[in-house]
């Protein structure tokens, strides 16, 4: 206690019954032993407190009710079975030994209940982001710490909290449940399944905060986390443990670009993790619908805080998500967590800031938001193989104001992750899906990530469509051009109309790099841009009947030798010859 000055120290005796003028006398002598001041109790009417009383003096509880009591009972023999060993003679001793304590228990009492924050004065050992819990079993979690109070956001039936409740500290900080058993299934914030399928008994009990892995402790991310998607694996490829960005506007393929990565790594031995932030629930069913579709929902987990939760679930979700994915890459696993999206988490949490009176984040104030979302990002890593080799590979997704990459949360997690990739509403909107924009576009990784059979393959791919680009703005206000800009203009209009990719429909590796030898040996150069998708989609057939053991051998190998090459070219001259007799 601050102050002992018995003019400024409320001393209060709360119980269902009024205590006798010698109960008071022996509360005023234990204060007065306690404390070294003479103090007349005040005593208010609770029937909170059955079968005793609970004196308060200043911020100190000390409960002699009969639950107090039970709850001094449960603290002794949880403490005696730390450890193990033989479990009944610990509970015999713990029994035989048990007196109550005269003990100041860090209670605390409801001030304020509003819009899912609690202020709750007492407690003033609570720690930032500790776990508390209501009396009427609602949990909550410190979010504000102020001099003579403390603001809780609450988890759950907030309409049970009122002021006048009583809220216990509990020590301990937030954590979800992990373990193999939610593989597979929709489980909310909390871990708690929402798929209507039975209780998952969970392998252990994963803090949601945690610091990110040190430099020591990581290693280089040299290993392709393949998507399946052509112009992301040959031009932008995301390796293991890599932090790659998907942004864009509303509505340009962001989700469905992650969800292609998801349904890619069947048969490879990655768990994926969906952590799902302020969308409709209608949405989240109809993305595990798909999943269940694809086969992708049985290495999934799909963390769900829908549009109609708090903002304290929605705030909590994406940790909790990371959380799921730590424990299995310290077990040694590769995981790739998709947060959809953290523009809603920062929504989210500017409301929490505002509901705690405290200044939210904003274009002039941007750091706090920054921290926000670097402390969840820098733990996607790939770990040294002294700590198992596991990696942990990010893809949150944000969403842009008409394409303004400039807003100060887009350059918040531009600057936090290793690459972005950009979509564009006029790709869009002309039919070039997926709507990567090559040129905003960028993997920091880079080819340390890439096979080497899809470097070899890609080649100047990327400056080909760079160089189309600008001639096709140029050519726009030109009504004349000679014969090799019009075939220049033909071969990157080719070009992008192969990297189009319908969407659940992800390439194998022996596939794209079939495309790219073809594309860039200007095989299909004098196929018309809206035939080249029926072109690559039956030449992919004609390979697969054809050359069957060049697709396997480039597919296990991940080489592509100059012999491969040669008869991919080939090939692909037989096949055109078909095409055009079609």
């Amino acid at each position: 206690m601050k102050n002992n000055d018995p003019g400024t120290v409320k001393v209060i005796i709360y119980s269902d019954v009024p205590p006798s003028p010698e109960q008071l006398k022996r509360f005023g002598d234990f204060v007065l032993r306690r404390y070294g001041f003479e103090a007349v109790p005040v005593w208010e009417k609770s029937d909170k407190f059955g079968g005793g009383f609970c004196l308060r003096v200043g911020e100190d509880v000390y409960d002699w009710s009969a639950s107090g009591r039970l709850k001094q009972f449960r603290d002794k023999l949880k403490s005696s079975l730390v450890g193990g060993g033989k479990i009944l003679p610990l509970i015999r001793k713990a029994v035989n030994e048990f007196s109550p304590e005269i003990i100041a228990d860090e209670h605390g009492l409801v001030l304020e209940v509003g819009d899912g924050i609690a202020v709750c004065e007492g407690m003033r050992h609570a720690a930032y982001g500790e776990i508390v819990i209501f009396e009427s079993g609602v949990r909550g979690m410190v979010q504000d710490l102020l001099e003579d109070k403390v603001g809780c956001v609450m988890f759950g039936d907030v309409s049970s909290v009122s002021a006048g409740s009583l809220v216990y500290r509990t020590g301990k900080t937030a954590g979800v449940p992990v373990g193999e058993g939610f593989i597979g299934r929709v489980v909310d914030a909390l871990g708690s399944p929402i798929d209507g399928g039975p209780p998952v008994t969970p392998a252990a009990y994963q803090p949601i905060e945690a610091p990110a892995p040190g430099i020591i402790d990581r290693q280089p991310v040299d290993r392709p986390m393949e998507t399946g998607l052509l112009v992301v694996d040959s031009m932008f490829p995301i390796g293991r443990g890599q932090r790659e960005l998907i942004i864009g506007d509303r509505q340009t393929g962001k989700t469905a670009l992650a969800i292609d990565a998801v349904i890619n790594q069947k048969g490879k031995n990655v768990i994926c993790i969906y952590v799902a932030i302020g969308q409709k629930t209608s949405s989240v069913a109809r993305l595990y619908e798909t999943l269940k579709k694809k086969g992708a929902a049985d290495y999934t987990i799909i963390v769900c805080a829908s549009a109609g939760e708090p903002a304290s679930i929605q705030y909590i979700a994406p940790y909790a998500g990371c959380a799921m994915a730590e424990y299995f890459m310290y077990s040694g696993r590769d995981v790739l967590v998709v947060y959809d999206d953290l523009s809603k988490h920062a929504v989210a949490y500017r409301t929490l800031s505002l509901l705690l009176e405290r200044s939210p984040g904003r274009e002039a104030y941007p750091g706090d938001v920054f921290y926000l979302h670097s402390r969840l990002l820098e733990r996607a890593a790939r770990l040294s193989d002294e700590k198992g080799g596991g990696s942990m590979t990010a893809l949150p997704i944000v969403e842009t104001q008409a394409g303004d990459v400039s807003a100060y949360i887009p350059t918040n997690i531009i600057s936090i992750t290793d690459g972005q990739l950009f979509l564009e509403s006029e790709l869009f909107f002309e039919g070039q899906r997926p709507a990567v924009n090559v040129g905003l576009s960028v993997s920091r990784v880079g080819g340390s990530a890439q096979t080497a059979a899809l470097k070899s393959a890609s080649g100047a791919l990327r400056l080909a469509l760079s160089q189309y680009r600008e001639m096709e703005v140029f050519s726009q206000f030109s009504s004349d051009l000679d014969e090799a800009t019009k075939r220049s203009l033909a071969y990157g209009q080719g070009l992008m109309a192969l990297m189009r990719q319908k969407q659940y429909s992800p390439y194998k590796q022996c596939e794209e790099v079939a495309l790219l030898v073809t594309a860039l040996g200007k095989v299909m150069q004098d196929i018309p841009a809206s035939a080249v998708g029926a072109f690559a989609e039956g030449l992919l057939a004609y390979f697969r009947k054809e050359i069957p053991d060049v697709m396997d051998s480039v597919e296990t190998t991940r080489v592509l030798g100059s012999d491969d090459k040669k008869a991919i070219l080939d090939s692909a001259k037989k096949y055109l010859e078909i095409f055009n007799a079609k």
